[in-house]
């Protein structure tokens, strides 16, 4: 016979393993929470802008080109620079200036660039466990950009926009966001419990369980006698019959 999901018997599996549930819930909370301040290193986050400009010889050939042209133009001129800041004759430049024993390595992984679509502005993104270094990071590799790439490209085009400032508050991790994902997980994980333990259960516990692991049908149900109240009862009317008698016998 091909079985169906009765969705109150699931319900019922839920309530009756809800204590576990919620267990598992506050635990996997507490858990992502006590990782995220006790093991996960806070990062900082500081950005330095970079405007790049067209020298006189681009401007006259953009002006005798169509404008699909110099979007183009544009678009392979910041994504040259992008592979020229995070280089190695750059970055080696960087890590000397700074002189904290920070690596090319470690550089490379904390910085990342962005720029706009059709934009002459490029960011450099700093990660770092110290708020200051980040900002330090962002603005020496900025000067060490604009004054390499005269060298490097014979033009000098490069102007700083904005220096970095250094930013107090942590980026890295998000507490709350972790300790969500904690909840979430905890309460997928605790269904799955609830539903694991009942499927493993194989004791039968009323009529339906017989009909379906037996496939018999029930003819007669013996219910639960309380011998307490058993007693009580057969008590009480051994004294009505009792009295009943000497009522008779008087």
């Amino acid at each position: 016979m091909e079985e169906t999901i009765d969705l109150k018997e699931l319900l019922l599996i839920l309530k009756k393993r809800l204590l576990l549930i919620i267990t598992i819930v506050l635990l996997a909370g507490i858990a992502s929470g006590l990782f995220t301040y006790f093991y996960l290193t806070p990062m900082y986050q500081s950005s330095t802008k970079l405007l790049i400009n067209q020298t006189k010889e681009d401007q006259s050939s953009v002006n005798s080109a169509n404008l699909q042209g110099q979007v183009q133009g544009n678009l392979q001129l910041i994504d040259t620079y992008n592979e020229i800041i995070k280089s190695s004759a750059i970055l080696v430049k960087v890590a000397e200036k700074l002189n904290t024993g920070i690596t090319v390595e470690q550089l490379i992984s904390e910085i990342t660039l962005a720029s706009s679509e059709n934009s002459q502005v490029v960011t450099i993104v700093v990660k770092d466990a110290s708020a200051e270094q980040a900002a330090k990071i962002a603005d020496t590799t900025a000067e060490v950009f604009q004054t390499e790439i005269v060298k490097i490209m014979k033009i000098d085009n490069v102007n700083i926009l904005d220096y970095a400032t250094v930013n107090p508050s942590p980026v890295d991790p998000k507490p709350t966001l972790n300790i969500a994902i904690g909840i979430v997980v905890g309460l997928m994980l605790g269904i799955a419990v609830a539903f694991l333990l009942d499927y493993f259960d194989n004791t039968l516990k009323n009529e339906k369980d017989i009909e379906r692991e037996l496939g018999l049908p029930v003819i007669g149900m013996i219910t639960k006698i309380d011998e307490i109240k058993l007693e009580e009862k057969v008590s009480r009317r051994a004294d009505k019959s009792l009295a009943r008698g000497e009522y008779l016998g008087s």
